[in-house]
Formats: C-alpha cells, structure tokens, sequence
C-alpha cells in the first residue's frame, strides 16, 4: 500500500482548561477559610480589587451614569443568596432556575449591607455616651480591647518552673531539674535516660533519680512519671490508695486492660465487689497529667451555608453572609489610569489585570450560587432526617444530587468538600449526607450505612448486663427490622465505632465498667 499525504478539514469539540477555568473549579473546593487567603493574595497582585465594605457613600459615578442603574453600571441582576422550601415543595423537584446565568460585578449580600447601615446609626445614648467618651470620662487613654484585660493562660513549663525555684534551692540540683524538664512528652512523662542526663551534666546517676524523685512531688500529680504504671501509682499514693492489692493491680495493668475478671480476682486476692471498687478509682485517675496545660484553642468551624425552620413549615437556606468575601472590581481607578497608559505594555498589563479580576469576582459569583444549589437538593432529599432522626437519613450518593440539579459529579463532589451546614439538628459537613445503601430484607427497601451504624449503637447501648448482644444476634434483630446485613458488616461497623466485643462487654459489665 503507497503511502501518501493529503489535507483534511475537520471540525471537532474539545473542553479547553483555560486558566480562568481552572481558576473557577480551584474556587469550588475552597473552604471558607482557604477561599479568604486566596482572594486577599489577589487583592495584593491585582490593583484592580478592592473590597466591598458596603459603604454607600463611595466615590461618585463617572458624569452621566447612575450607579443605581444597573444597565449604565454594566452589571447584571445578583446571586440570590437564599432558598426557601416551603412545606409544598419541601420533596418536589429542584428549582428550574438556570445556574449559569449572567453575574455582577460587585459581589455582595443585600442583608449584611444592610446590618452595616443599621450598625452605622447611633441613637441618642450612643451619642450620649460617644460624647461622654470624648470629653476624657474613659478608663484608659489608650486603645485597649477588652481581650487585653483577660488573664492569659499559664503554660506547663512556667507552671513548673515557678515550682522548682521554689522547692529546689541547690543550684546543681536546680540545674538538674530544668534539664530533665526538657525530655517532658505531651502527656507529662519522663521519656529521658537519666544516666545520659548525668552523663550530659557531669553528675553521677543517683544523683539525676534523687532530683527526678522530688520533681514527681511537683504539681500536677503525675508529672515527670517514666510509665504510666508509674504516673497512676504516684496520684494513688498522693491519696493514700496505695496499697498491697493496689499495688498488685497496678502491676497486672494488662489484665485489666484485657478485662480477665478472674486473673484479677486471684492476682489482687480481693473479691469481685472489692475489685470493682478499686478498677473506679483507677478510672478516677489522670493518665496524662500534662493535657491540662499547653493546650491548643478549639478552632470552631464556621458553617458556610444557614438552616433553619420556616414557622409555617419548611426550611430557609442561605448563605453564610460572613463566610462570603466581598470584593469588587473598582472600574472608576480603571478608566483613570487607563487614560494616563502612554505605552502598549502598560495597556496590556492592565487589559489583563481587569479581565482577571472581573473573572474572579464571576468566579465567585458562580461559587455561591453552586453551593446554595447543591446544598438545597441535599436538603430536599434528606427532608425526613431533619425532621425525625439519624435513623431516617437515606442512602445518598453525588449522582443522585448530579441528576437532580443539572451537574457532573465531580462538581458535586468538589462543593461537598469541606463545606459545613448548620442545621437544626447540628453542623454538619455536606459529605455527611452521602451514604451508602444497604438492601432491605424485602430485597426493595434500602437504608442508609450511617442510620444502620446509629441503630447498632442503640441497641448495645440498651443491653443489659446479663443479656449481651453477638454480633449474630445483631444479625437477626436487624433482619426482623427489615434490614438485610451479613454479621462481617456488623462485626465491621462496631469495631468501626470502637464498640468492642460481646465477649470484652461482658467482662466490662462484670468490672462495672
């Protein structure tokens, strides 16, 4: 066959990831927090943006436009920002409305401009007291915020320092103290070799134990303990506990922590009320001394879209107008300096600073209106968890709510991630909805993975102590309630929850544990 070239003219489709694009579809998985460092890092490379604070009084409009005009502004209608699900259509079919629709260029939230303008009138007392302030009847002359006036947090090294220049008045022995203080864990114990430390410091190793011995006196009760046979025996000694079948016990931790009731019995010789008695006040005690110290804020999680009940029944979703930011392309600054460019290079540079930030603020525009979306279909598919429990959270997956809106799953299941919803029944993040099935008895119903794990957990948590529940009679009990599941799966869901064994329950029961 001769081999030969020609010419062909074809025409084809193909998805370009242009990097405004790739922009947009970064912007989707953002959390609320990732999203804010993203666009304060644009405001600083792009002249163009500034925020929107929602200040009225900005600079006016070039002659002959009205900013209140959005047609002579150029911008188009804004993002609706809430959804109401009335009781009529709270299970109907998704809203029709169009999600790519045209966007404005200022991106805002009507109700927190107007909480700003609210916030900005001062009544009469507010100026009472402005003018009070004025004439010197403050506190301090100094800016100060009430934060500052808290007393700070004292860490576990200060805590311990203070002691030890207190009760330690040789300084080798001193010297002594503060080194062993470097080789603290987290959870307050000794993790050092004492001959290393004498070694390091040119003292002898009975010397490093005698001053390790008097820092295990300091506070908290445990501190600088080497295991936590050590740490517990130290506090029950600080109580006086400390006695031969303490002792005992505390020397066959295994077996407790095995809950061998009987090894117990006979290593402690005691009897099984007597056993119990001393297993409570091992539980009494603090395993790790040090948490109570150095301990890092809580970060709370902002949601990111609002839930609440209508008073005539339904749900009203919005956006979280705090986790929204707001920015806006100053376009009066661009026609300023565009007119001053002298050279091409300037033009272009700023032709492409304006699209870039025009595109952002789309961007974002398309962001919200996705998730608003998305998050108003979770709702109307999981109406019945809302209303009556985990137990009637339904099997859900990202094509379910794909179908549903008009979407692919991949967007679905960048907007899920990360984003947080509080609703009536708590914060929950969108991932949470999306279960698994598992088939009903009747091989149609299906129920969800996380209604089944919940309704496990109510039933061991209700045994009683001479009837507790194998996973087989899990099996059958779920069966008779209209769930198909194999004992592998209970087996997989309890050990999941950290529920141990009947065989370990049984023995905890008998410790009272």
């Amino acid at each position: 066959m001769a081999l030969q070239q020609r010419l062909d003219l074809r025409q084809t489709q193909a998805l370009v990831m242009t990097p405004q694009l790739q922009q947009a579809i970064k912007l989707l998985q953002l959390s609320n927090l990732e999203l804010a460092d993203y666009v304060d890092r644009e405001m600083e490379q792009n002249p163009l943006l500034e925020r929107d604070d929602g200040d009225r009084n900005r600079d006016p409009a070039p002659d002959g436009v009205d900013r209140e005009d959005p047609v002579a502004r150029g911008d188009d209608m804004p993002v609706r920002d809430t959804v109401d699900l009335t009781s009529s259509d709270r299970l109907g079919p998704a809203s029709d409305a169009p999600l790519d629709t045209d966007y404005e260029n200022v991106w805002t939230n009507s109700s927190a401009v107007d909480m700003a303008a609210d916030a900005g009138g001062v009544g009469e007392s507010g100026e009472a007291f402005a003018n009070w302030s004025g004439r010197g009847g403050s506190f301090e002359d100094d800016e100060s915020s009430f934060e500052q006036t808290l007393s700070g947090t004292v860490s576990l090294r200060d805590h311990l320092t203070e002691q030890i220049t207190m009760d330690i008045a040789d300084p080798l022995d001193r010297m002594v103290a503060f080194a062993l203080m470097d080789y603290l864990d987290e959870a307050g114990y000794f993790t050092g070799d004492v001959g290393l430390v004498g070694d390091q410091l040119g003292c002898t190793e009975q010397q490093v134990i005698s001053v390790l011995e008097r820092l295990q006196r300091l506070d908290p009760v445990g501190i600088f303990a080497r295991s936590l046979k050590e740490c517990l025996a130290l506090q029950l000694r600080e109580l006086d506990r400390l006695d031969p079948c303490m002792q005992a016990l505390l020397d066959h931790l295994p077996l407790l922590a095995a809950r061998n009731v009987p090894a117990l019995l006979k290593v402690c010789q005691v009897d099984a009320e007597d056993l119990a008695d001393m297993v409570g006040e091992i539980k009494a005690l603090n395993p790790k001394p040090a948490l109570a110290f150095d301990h890092a804020p809580v970060q709370t999680v902002v949601p990111d879209i609002m839930m609440r009940a209508q008073p005539g029944g339904g749900w009203m979703i919005e956006l979280n107008s705090d986790t929204l930011p707001r920015v806006l392309v100053n376009q009066r600054y661009y026609a300023r300096i565009q007119g001053a460019a002298r050279n091409k290079q300037d033009k272009e540079y700023l032709t492409e600073q304006f699209q870039s930030a025009s595109w952002l603020v789309k961007s974002l525009h398309q962001r919200a209106n996705t998730i608003l979306k998305v998050a108003t279909e979770i709702v109307r598919q999981q109406d019945a968890f809302f209303l009556h429990g985990l137990q009637f959270l339904r099997p859900l997956i990202l094509r379910d709510i794909a179908e549903a809106i008009g979407m692919h799953e991949s967007t679905v299941s960048r907007v899920t991630t990360n984003k947080f919803m509080a609703t009536p029944r708590g914060l929950f993040e969108l991932k949470y909805f999306f279960t698994s099935a598992i088939s009903g008895a009747d091989g149609q119903a299906a129920h969800s993975a996380e209604a089944v794990r919940y309704r496990i957990k109510m039933l061991i948590d209700a045994e009683k102590p001479e009837e507790i529940l194998s996973d087989d009679r899990l099996v059958e009990i779920l069966r008779e309630e209209g769930i198909d599941i194999a004992r592998r799966t209970v087996a997989k869901y309890r050990e999941a929850m950290k529920i141990p064994s009947s065989v370990q329950r049984r023995r905890e029961k008998a410790l009272g544990i």
